[in-house]
Formats: C-alpha cells, structure tokens, sequence
C-alpha cells in the first residue's frame, strides 16, 4: 500500500509536469549539497575534463553539468534501459527532477515511465536533501 501511494504522489507530480505546468523551483542549499555529495562519491565523480571538482566513483556516471543534461545520455556509460527510456521520452534533468529521482530512483522511473516494472541501476536513495544536492550539482556547472 506504502508503494501505491508513493507512485501516486510522484505520479502527481509528473502529471502536472506533463499538463504543461512549471514545478516551483526548490530552495536548495549548495553549500549543505556538497556535504551530502559525500554519500554520492561512493559511485559518482563531477569532473570537468581534466578538472576535478569532487573526486568519486566511476559506477555512476559523471554528475558535472546533469542539470540541463538528457536523462541516461553521458557517452560511453552503460545505463540501464529504463533511465534510457526516460531520457527518450523527454527527461531532461532539472534540480527538482534530480531531488525527486535520488529519493527513491525505482518509483521515479515507474512513475514517469508509467511502468510498475521499471528500475533503475541505482539502488541508492537519498531521503533527505536531495534538492540540496541537485542544488550544489548546478552550482558547479555554471
């Protein structure tokens, strides 16, 4: 029950996405981000080329510029077929896109792909304070 509920609130959120309308922007902190990158860099790095902004894992793909950036899109990374999908279908991060995928990756994908089946590669889930990493990712990449 705990499943459908959080499928329905996300899928809330998508659908007012899909109508057209803008989502607030969320009030992230980027300093409290970078904090919290440190539970990322297990699998993610942000780097710029040969300037190393937060030195991590390479698991995950690099986070540098993934706001603005098509879902599932970094060249030469082997992403799971779902987040392809996605990016496909038209996602394109933003801050508030990214802090509601990091909370729970699998439902995110289920929700906006419309498919109870759909995972993620990503089994991680930052509960809190996604929209402050999302924040401090889009601090860096301006």
């Amino acid at each position: 029950m705990k499943r459908i509920a959080k499928l329905a609130a996300i899928g809330t959120v998508f659908g007012m996405m899909g109508a057209g309308t803008a989502l607030p922007a969320l009030a992230g902190d980027a300093a409290a981000g970078e904090k919290l990158f440190a539970r990322c860099k297990a699998c993610h790095e942000v780097s710029n080329g040969d300037e190393v902004i937060q030195k991590g894992g390479k698991t995950g793909p690099n986070l540098y510029g993934v706001i603005g950036r098509k879902a599932g899109s970094v060249d030469g990374f082997r992403y799971g077929a779902d987040l392809v999908a996605a990016g496909e279908k038209g996602l394109t991060w933003t801050e508030e896109e990214l802090a509601a995928y990091v909370a729970d990756p699998r439902a995110f994908l289920q929700a906006y792909l419309d498919d109870t089946s759909a995972k993620s590669s990503m089994s991680f889930k930052l509960r809190k304070g996604g929209e402050d990493v999302a924040a401090y990712l889009a601090s860096v990449a301006q």
